[in-house]
């Protein structure tokens, strides 16, 4: 096997990003052999300087801040780039077509599994900037995917939880059993599969812990990862 390509990781929150990141290594022994990945950099802004624009809905001030990165992780050889960060791609999407390097878009990789499993109707969990914005639906509904969310208050109790417990490791029983409940009513309301679209969800729920299907999208980007990075040049 010829040499995989070096990954380059955008970190925007550290919970999410050290799952995608161990994940890459833990799981590229299946393709590249025993103990054996990709090279992987890493870079990050603090999650604060991220979250001033995405509070106000400055997009671009987001994609400024990836692009950033992106010549960073450039310089150090990276040859391909994801960001284990699901919100940000409302920022990605403005600026990987002037990326130094190429991106894998969380939503678009997410759809293909959703796609190959033939879910059609998926319940999409994640931070309030994330469910009512265009990442997930600009994506998906192409491939004839319905993405449907939470109610508002559902919404914002979750938003909750993950930036005031997940983004900083904390992972609770009685946050875990108010997911399996909004898991369980978006069963109720006919959907096929839930998306566990912020990258740090996958730490607190399962695919034992839910009712439906899960989708966990930051192993899903980690795997496609490891995928493009074993692709010929």
């Amino acid at each position: 096997m010829t040499k995989p390509k070096h990954i380059g990781i955008v970190a925007v929150s550290a919970e999410g990003a050290a799952l995608c990141y161990r994940t890459i290594c833990a799981e590229g022994a299946k393709t590249f052999g025993r103990h054996a990945h990709p090279v992987i950099s890493m870079h990050t802004y603090p999650l604060a300087d991220y979250m001033r624009p995405i509070d106000v809905g400055r997009w671009d001030e987001v994609g400024a801040m990836l692009l950033s990165s992106a010549e960073k992780l450039r310089q150090t050889g990276a040859e391909l780039l994801i960001c284990p960060d699901n919100t940000a791609h409302q920022g990605v999407d403005l600026i990987r077509e002037s990326s130094p390097l190429p991106w894998l878009h969380i939503a678009e990789e997410v759809g293909k599994v959703a796609e190959e499993r033939r879910l059609r109707r998926l319940l999409l969990l994640g931070t309030k900037p994330l469910m009512e914005g265009p990442v997930y639906p600009a994506k998906l509904q192409p491939r004839g995917i319905a993405v449907e969310t939470p109610k508002a208050d559902r919404r914002a109790q979750i938003d909750g939880f993950i930036f005031d417990e997940l983004v900083y490791g904390q992972f609770k029983e009685s946050t875990r059993a108010v997911f399996r409940e909004i898991i369980g009513e978006g069963r109720e309301r006919g959907h096929d599969a839930v998306v566990l679209g912020c990258t740090e969800i996958p730490l607190l729920i399962s695919e034992a812990d839910s009712v439906l299907p899960a989708l966990d999208s930051t192993r899903i980007l980690a795997r496609a990862a490891l995928r493009e990075a074993a692709r010929p040049s």
